[in-house]
Formats: structure tokens, sequence, C-alpha cells
């Protein structure tokens, strides 16, 4: 067998299903066109409409090196030599074309005789009942019945889900060899060690489960198969473990040099160069695919990744940020065929550094904590950390709730998870009443109930008004034949003027109109994933019937308003990028009738005068009154046209560039304004950030500008009539006014100062003694933070061996510091856990170090009692 680069590997299979009649597909992105899952986790996930016959597949057979991402295993990640979070998944799959037969020759085939697998090493795996696949595997391909083994449906049976198509697997193992085994002596197939390895799943989909659990054939059977790339690889270089192939191992090399590792030494130091090195890779990618850190969703995900790398970066020494140095050699490795990743390099740089910088300042704080909090679970015998101590670290230092996990289960502590997940829910509900609202009310139409019905046609492009006929009349979640006067339903037409929500322009109203008196206000329009233009009416007279022609009218001066702001959106985007630079990406937007908000990947805030610029850009285009252009073309030749694409969009073969001559290119299937000077004015209004490396730009266009170019001019006329000041003198007024006010602060703050520290004296005779410990309570008015640790420093100089309890009343609320000398301290005094015990008892909740801790409670009610509680907290810490 001839040893084989990860690169060759991945063109030879590729190559040969485009010999063998399949359509190559480039890696589709990490981001998957389905809801219910936040990653592409296999190479069928693009796929799955075919599969579950949602949409009628582009061609009956297709080939991909697919990207995914899965991290249910991330704690195995670095600890064995084969999982990981990023890989490349192979795969040839057939959409009713072949079958069982051909799937297990191809698979054969390749391996054998263009690998150069040993044939009598293979032992395909069939599920126990599949007699059709023992008798191609045996009869057809001729392996000998001792080396085809039956497995049960836990091993060779695949399935959708509980209902859905499904079917029996064949998985081919691969002999390594004796020098690969774990030396039992019932060493054998089923054994976990890496002798016997599994390089290649096939998945026969024939069967479709209904919801009693009856295998029905499908009409027509499919094929999905899945082989990592990695472990192929470290196959035919025939090494130990998939960090050891050529995929790999320059990054390792790279990883251990800068951590000062000696790889391949064993324990910590050579996992850890292992996290890293496989965390790296799902980093850059992800990023690369419009994947920015946050803390939900994908974006946590990564964060939590890439907060897992830095850890184990410090753990080996690394003080500093270190993960952008490997890109270099990740870039060197994986750009060619993934151009994304020095497309986006900048961007990928950027957000790494700026993401290990932020984790960095509070690392080192959080592990203290944790550490101090694991030593206090072990000391009182227990097993299991609170769930409201992972929140804290979460909420305050940027913990994932499954770092701490991990950090505790190698001290042998479980962290409480309900607990946290209480605590996280009641964060929810704060953000719920602040007023954070979800966009969880718009309407929608399942796929089931529109299955049979033909697609609509989009005039809108040419027209604001046309005939249609309705297809289709939902009420509530069900089809029907009429909607009648005074009632709201959905309405589907054949062909429509109406534009339907997607790509951030919301959908167009305006008025349906049928017979002699029919008519409905039409309040939005939504598309459905096939096609469907899905109208949300009221019908305002008459009766309105499935069959019914309509004349379907658009609200022309919204739909004015909306092609203004998305033409301005498209001229703000290239602006951004020319004043930026090229990192600069799509990464959401809302065009709307009276406003426009952009989000894109950059790392910090944009300063006045960049603002300006692209302003400046924006409004000369403007002013330059060029003729928009539209082409219909395939995505290869609208790229090759310097079409921008965006973040998780997804696009079929052909395509619209909307093209603004001499200035952008760019993908999409909105409405558009015919010349830029239709746009008429344009003003950024805010700007903002959105989470880590995404900002966002509202700004508004055409006449909503305009008003608030008056609205502005209204308030500046305003402001110098309150000031007493010209409007050209206006910013000097201010500027002297906030100076006058930061002097009379800077007063009251030194006042307060003087007087709360010339009651320490009183504060000291007024403290009881607790098991050898100074406990010194007081409760001040108006106080704020900073001078109540002034206070309690003065307290902790003035005495050894004291604790000081201070709160400041305000507003009806408290604000709690507690800070505790090194002898105290030594006792066993926390004061991050006697804050968060004497807040919690008025409802609040803080924290904080072992000697410095604040709280917060938004009650007074009871105050004198909670404090009332400090020494028995306090003497329960030194007993224990």
């Amino acid at each position: 067998m001839q040893a084989r680069s990860g690169k060759e590997l991945r063109e030879m299979f590729l190559s040969f299903f485009e010999s063998k009649g399949h359509k190559r597909y480039p890696s589709f992105s990490l981001v998957p066109d389905d809801p219910s899952i936040l990653f592409t986790i296999a190479g069928m996930v693009p796929f799955k409409p075919y599969f579950l016959g949602q949409k009628p597949p582009e061609v009956p057979r297709a080939t991909t090196s697919q990207k995914c991402v899965r991290t249910n295993d991330i704690d195995n990640v670095g600890r064995t030599a084969r999982h990981h979070t990023f890989f490349e998944m192979l795969g040839n799959f057939s959409f009713g074309d072949y079958f069982k037969k051909e799937a297990s020759l191809f698979a054969w085939e390749f391996l054998t005789e263009k690998v150069g697998l040993d044939p009598d090493r293979l032992y395909p795996t069939i599920y126990k009942d599949d007699e059709e696949a023992f008798e191609i595997w045996n009869k057809v391909i001729g392996v000998p019945s001792s080396r085809i083994y039956r497995l049960g449906e836990e091993d060779n049976f695949w399935s959708v889900g509980p209902v859905g198509p499904c079917g029996p697997c064949s998985e081919l193992i691969y002999d390594q060899g004796p020098e690969f085994s774990c030396g039992s002596p019932d060493c054998g197939l089923e054994c976990d060690c890496d002798r016997y390895l599994e390089v290649w799943n096939l998945v026969f989909m024939q069967y479709n489960r209904d919801k009693d659990g009856n295998l029905h054939p499908l009409p027509k059977k499919n094929i999905d198969t899945g082989m990592g790339l990695e472990r192929l690889a470290s196959v035919v270089q025939q090494v130990k473990g998939d960090f050891e192939t050529d995929l790999f191992k320059p990054i390792i090399k790279k990883a251990a040099s800068i951590m000062g590792v000696n790889y391949g030494s064993g324990g910590r130091g050579d996992m850890a160069v292992r996290v890293v090195s496989d965390h790296l890779r799902a980093i850059a990618f992800m990023i690369a695919d419009g994947i920015m850190p946050s803390n939900e969703g994908r974006g946590y995900v990564l964060r939590r990744i890439l907060r897992r790398a830095v850890r184990y970066g410090r753990l080996a020494g690394v003080e500093k940020p270190f993960l952008a140095e490997l890109l270099p050699v990740l870039n060197e490795i994986m750009s060619d065929p993934y151009e994304e990743l020095v497309e986006n390099k900048n961007l990928i740089e950027q957000v790494i550094e700026q993401e290990e910088i932020r984790f960095g300042k509070t690392l080192e704080q959080g592990t203290a904590l944790l550490e101090e909090e694991i030593k206090h679970v072990k000391a009182m015998g227990a097993k299991s950390l609170s769930g409201q101590i992972a929140f804290e670290l979460y909420d305050t230092f940027g913990f994932p709730f499954e770092l701490t996990e991990e950090i505790c289960k190698e001290s042998g502590i479980e962290v409480r998870f309900e607990e946290f997940q209480e605590e996280m829910e009641k964060q929810r509900e704060r953000a719920r009443a602040a007023g954070i609202k979800s966009d969880s009310g718009k309407f929608a139409m399942g796929a089931e109930l529109l299955k049979d019905i033909p697609t609509s046609e989009f005039t809108g492009y040419e027209k604001d008004e046309d005939e249609g006929k309705v297809l289709a009349i939902i009420v509530g979640d069900e089809r029907k034949e009429e909607c009648v006067e005074g009632e709201e339903c959905q309405v589907v037409l054949n062909r429509t003027p109406f534009y339907g929500e997607k790509g951030g322009q919301v959908g167009d109203k305006g008025l349906l109109e049928w017979g002699s008196d029919g008519r409905a206000s039409v309040f939005d329009t939504q598309v459905s994933g096939i096609g469907h233009y899905i109208h949300k009416i009221k019908v305002d007279s008459g009766k309105l019937k499935v069959g019914e022609k309509v004349f379907a009218k658009v609200d022309s001066d919204r739909r004015k308003k909306v092609k203004a702001h998305h033409t301005a959106t498209h001229l703000l985007h290239e602006a951004l990028i020319r004043v930026l630079g090229d990192h600069v990406r799509q990464a959401g937007s809302l065009v709307a009738p009276d406003f426009l908000r952009f989000d894109f990947t950059h790392i910090k805030p944009l300063d006045e005068e960049e603002i300006e610029k692209v302003e400046r850009i924006v409004f000369g285009v403007i002013t330059d009154n060029l003729a928009i252009e539209t082409h219909v073309t395939d995505l290869d030749e609208a790229k090759k046209l310097g079409a921008k694409a965006l973040f998780e969009e997804k696009y079929g073969d052909n395509v619209r560039v909307v093209v603004v001559p001499g200035y952008s290119a760019e993908l999409c299937g909105g409405t558009h304004v015919t010349r830029t000077g239709d746009i008429g004015a344009f003003k950024i209004i805010k700007e903002e950030g959105i989470g880590s490396g995404l900002r966002r730009i509202t700004a508004v266009a055409s006449e909503a500008a305009f008003i608030k170019f008056q609205e502005q001019a209204r308030r500046l006329k305003a402001l110098a009539g309150i000031l007493e000041a010209d409007e050209e003198q206006l910013h000097e007024k201010a500027i002297s006014l906030l100076e006058q006010r930061k002097r009379l602060q800077e007063e009251i703050e030194r006042l307060n100062l003087e007087k709360a520290q010339s009651n320490v004296d009183k504060v000291l005779e007024r403290g009881i003694e607790v098991e050898g410990v100074l406990l010194c309570a007081e409760i001040f008015d108006e106080l704020p933070p900073n001078i109540l640790r002034q206070v309690g420093d003065k307290i902790r100089q003035s005495r050894k061996c004291s604790v000081a309890v201070l709160v400041s009343k305000s507003k009806g609320q408290a604000t709690f510091i507690v800070m505790a000398d090194k002898d105290a301290v030594a006792k066993g005094v926390h004061a991050g856990r006697l804050a968060k015990s004497i807040a919690q008892t008025l409802g609040g909740g803080g924290g904080g170090r072992p000697d410095v801790a604040q709280a917060g409670a938004k009650k007074i009610e009871g105050l004198e009692e909670a404090l009332g509680k400090a020494p028995d907290i306090v003497r329960e810490m030194i007993r224990k």
C-alpha cells in the first residue's frame, strides 16, 4: 500500500466517484439549512431534504468531502487518538438511483484497488437480518463468510429519528495488524483498540418506520455513506492515530513548540497539544463560515471550544495569546481546497486574538475562585459543586458550564447541572422582564400542509400588481376551502407580485381583490423553503375561496421605501469593506420601509472618522445616479464576477446578481431601486457591538433619512435654547458643564470618604469577636462601592484578623462589600461566600474571592436582620 497524503486521499475519493457518474459538490457550510441541528454533523446533512422527500434531488448521484463539527464527545478530545471537534467526512450518495450492490462494489473497489488496502484484511459487518447484504459481500464480492459479521440494531441500523427513513448498514472494518493491538488474548473485531478499525459506513436507506415501529419499504431507496478522511489517512499512512497524520502533524509540531511541550513524552502536555491542535481547526472553520463567539447557539459552542483551547495553553504555561500563531500552518495544510480560510484570514485572526485576550483577563481569576470552591467542597467531604457557583463563573468570568464541569471532573467533583439551569432561567426571566422579545410570533406554514400544492411564481421584480389564483387557504393550522369576512387566514397564490420575507427584506403588504366586492388586506407575506408565497390576510368584505381569481396589489409606496433601504444596504456593505478592510462580511440584515439594520464582521467600534467616510462613499454613489443592473446566472459565474455571497445563505443552481456598475455586485433575491439616485438620502444613526467580532449599523434612507434630519435639527435648536447658547457653541458649552459636574462629584466623593473614614474607629468599637476574628458590620447611606472598599481597607489595616461587612443603601437597594484580611482568610473566612449568603437572604446575590467580594440586593427591608446572620455564617466557616 502506497502512503498518500490526506490531500491526495480526498482528491482520489472525489475523482473516483466522479468517474462513477456522481456530481462533485464542494463542502457545504458548517451552518446547516436545518433548524433542528446547530452544525453540519455528517455528509448527508445538506442532502437531508432529498432523503426525506421534501425536495426533488438536483442529481441522482452526489459526492462530497464535507466539513463537519461535533461536540458531543468534546471531553474526550485530546485524551484519545481519534476524537475530534472538526473533521472531514467523505461520502457518496444515491437518491433513488443505485442501491446496495453498487454501493458495496464502489466501496470495495476504492479501498482495495485505488487506495491499496489488503482485501484479506477487510471485514464487512452487516445488520443481523440483512441477507441481501450478506449475499453481495459473500457471493458478488467474494468475501468469505467467516469475515462477514452480523451485528444488532445498535451497531448496524440507521434511522433519521423515531419515525421516518431508516435502513441497515454495512461497516467496513480494517485489520491494521498485531502492532496496533491492545495485546489482549480476546482482541477481536469488537475490541475497542485500534487493531480492527472502522473505516467506512454504508447506510442502505430502504424503509420508512411508522409511529408504531413498523417498517415499510420505501418506493425509492437511497444510499448514504460516510468515511472520516482523518481516519482513512491514519490507516493509509500506517500511524497510530489521527494526530500522527499529515493533516495534523505540522500543527502538532508548531503547537508543541509554542507551548514548550516535548510532544510524544506522554502525560498532560501531550493532551494539551492535541486539544489545541484539534480545536484550532474547528475554530478557524467555524469563523470562516460566519459563526462568531456569543453566549448562545453556535456562537456559544465556538466560544466554548476556543476557551477550552486557551485553558489548555495556560496549563502548558503559555500566558499570552497564541492560537493565531498556528493559523499559517493550518492554512498551508487546508487552504486547498478550503479557500475560505485564506479569504477570511484577517477576520479569523482578529476574532481569535480578541477572544483570547478577553478570556485571558478572567481565566486566572475564575480558575482561582473555582479551585478555592473545589477545596471547600472536598473539605466538607462533599462530591458535588453548587450550580450557583458554576453560574457565577459563567456570568462573571465567562466560563462555559462545560469548562467548569471538566475542571471539576479532574478533581473527582460533579457539578449540579439542574441548579445551573435554574440560575440561567432566572437570568432569562430578568431579560424578558427588561423587554427583550423573541420573534416567535412570526406565522409559519408546515411543509406537510402544502406538500401537494404547486409553488408560486413571483412577478414582483417587474410588477406591483398582478392576477393570480388561490391555490390554498389555511385557517389556524388546517386547510380550508374558504375564508369569510372578518376572518384571518393564510393564502397561497399561483403567481404574485408580493415579495415574501427572506434575505433580510420584510414581506410586502397590500390588497387582494376579487369579484364585485371581494377585498382582503394583506399584512404580511412569507415564502416557504420550497417556494410557496404565503399571504397573511384579513378578509374585509366578501368570501375568498380556493380556485378564486384575485387581483393582487402591493402597497407601492411602502415597497418604494423598502427598495431604497435594500439598495442602500448594498452600498453600505461595499463602503464598509473599502473603509475597514476585506475582512468585513455581512452577518445578517433587516430591510424595512423606515430603516435598515446591517450586521457585519469587525472587531472594534467604528470611530467618527470611519463612519463619516462610509457615509460619504454611499452619498457619492447615490449622487452618481447609477443604473442598477440585475443578472441571473450560475453560482460559479456570479463569483467570477466578484459577487458577494452571504453568511448562512443557501443558493440554488441559478442566482440573481444585483450590480451597481463600477461599485459592487452582490447575490440577492430582493427588490431594488432602478437608479441609485432614487435612494435620495442616507444617514447612519447607530453603530454598536452585538457580539464578539460582530458590529451592527442602523441607518435610514430616502424619506426616513429626510425625517431624521428634520428631527435632529429640531433637537439641536431646542438644546441650544435650554443651554442658552448658539448652535455653534453647544459643544464647548456641554464640555464646560461636564467638567463642572465632574469637579462637584469629586468634591462630594471626598467629603463622603472623610465622613465614612471618620467613623472607622466607632465601627471597630462596635465589632464583635467571632472565633478569634473581629467582625465589623456597618450600614451607610448612598456610598458608592469604591468608597466602601476604601473603608474596608482601613478596617483591615487597623486590626489584624478582621473581616468587614459594609452595606450602602441607595434608592431602595443594597450594595454589599465584604473584605477579610489574610489572617481571617487563613482561619477559614471566605468573603465571597459570606457576601453571597447575606445578600441571598434579601433575594440578591454576588460573590468574589476569599479576601474581597461584592454583592447586591434589590430590597432593603430586613437588612439589619440579614447582617445579624453574619456572625453565625463566619463561625460556621471557621469551625469547618
